[in-house]
């Protein structure tokens, strides 16, 4: 019996040993996975690769594939039955244990009903949604936004110190029924009034209408130069579409314009296919040399301080900050759905790769008198270029 018992206790000291030798090396993570749904690289390449990075990041982290990609349709106004069914189909897979959602398009609601009727376990990220707050909000778990309406005074303030003597808004019907678009553009047109600046607000084919990206893209390129020739160079322009900004920003550069900030606001969004920057494989990720190139191709072309933008790429911070957040979620460090400190700790650790004396102020979302617990806004400050 005592030799037994003596058998037993060095099992259990080498047993201790082996779990405190695991838990000193790679922890074990279990076997789950994080879905990140995101538009094509014709809509908007950055969020496209935000999630390829995240996906390359856990792989290196955790040893495995924890990152399941998917897209929604580019005209996904006319096919909201795929975007329901391609985030119910990454959804379906039970190591699925959370979902990256950006944007969250028009349908990305439905979605999320579809995807509850089964999985009431899973945390959701919505972010950049183009559905009404109350509908998102009720659904999604957490949702991530640029503070709309913090822009409606933010960019006048911006084209102000930049000369600008008129802004034109380019929008279409579809945007301007999201609630908090509008707001903003109807705060762009108060504000103007007040520094005197003259609002102009100019209706732009819809990306997702009959003409497609390319037709509101080749509206972009001869509309610009009309609206310059009527109202002088000290124009400055703002698109609602991210398309758009690539078209915008070249003609923009070759007219001699003001562009304040893209629509989301970054340095990769728009600018490099814009103004034909080539990002070197050692620079991949490298925003303070995307930064440099375009504040160079700027001076050589007489535009120093006509453009600028925010230093963070805020919808790849949505991305990979959300996966971040989701994944500490999952591993147990954290037990509620929504920890607003360890939300800002995920945003702050992302913005530091972009510089130490960033500031990014993040609220929560009030409408009408309501105020949201999972609804964040997110501002940050211009950089000139």
């Amino acid at each position: 019996m005592k030799q037994l018992k003596r058998l037993f206790s060095i099992f259990l000291v080498l047993a201790l040993t082996v779990s405190m030798f695991v838990g000193c090396g790679k922890k074990s993570t279990g076997d789950w996975k994080i879905g990140i749904i995101t538009g094509t690289v014709a809509q908007n390449e950055e969020e496209y690769r935000a999630a390829q990075r995240t996906k390359e990041v856990f792989m290196e982290r955790y040893g495995e594939d924890k990152v399941i990609l998917q897209t929604y349709p580019e005209k996904f106004m006319d096919e909201q039955e795929t975007v329901i069914a391609n985030i119910a189909g990454i959804a379906a897979d039970p190591k699925v244990k959370a979902l990256v959602i950006c944007q969250a398009v028009p349908g990305t609601s439905a979605a999320i009903d579809k995807v509850l009727e089964t999985r009431d376990d899973l945390l959701i990220i919505a972010a950049t949604s183009g559905e009404d707050p109350n509908m998102i909000a009720d659904r999604a778990d957490l949702c991530f936004q640029m503070d709309e309406v913090g822009m409606g005074t933010a960019i006048v303030e911006q084209i102000k110190k930049q000369g600008a003597e008129t802004l034109v808004h380019y929008s279409f019907p579809r945007h301007m029924s999201y609630a908090l678009l509008a707001a903003r553009r109807d705060l762009l047109k108060e504000n103007c009034k007040k520094e005197g600046i003259k609002f102009v607000d100019a209706t732009a084919p819809d990306p997702t209408g009959d003409a497609g990206i390319s037709g509101a893209q080749q509206f972009i390129l001869e509309d610009v130069p009309k609206k310059i020739k009527q109202y002088g160079e000290d124009t400055a322009f703002f698109s609602t579409n991210c398309s758009m900004q690539p078209p915008l920003i070249k003609s923009i550069l070759q007219q001699h314009g003001i562009y304040p900030q893209p629509c989301c606001p970054s340095p990769y969004h728009g600018f490099p296919s814009a103004l034909q920057i080539e990002i070197p494989e050692d620079k991949k990720g490298d925003a303070n040399y995307v930064v440099e190139q375009i504040r160079r191709i700027n001076a050589e072309n007489n535009m120093t301080g006509r453009m600028s933008t925010w230093p963070v790429p805020v919808n790849m911070m949505f991305i990979e900050a959300g996966a971040e957040y989701a994944s500490q979620w999952i591993e147990g460090k954290f037990r509620d759905k929504i920890v607003n400190e360890k939300l800002k700790e995920c945003f702050v650790d992302y913005t530091s790769n972009y510089g130490d004396d960033i500031d990014i102020n993040v609220t929560l979302l009030e409408e009408n008198g309501k105020k949201f617990d999972n609804y964040f806004l997110v501002l940050i400050d211009y950089i000139d270029l």
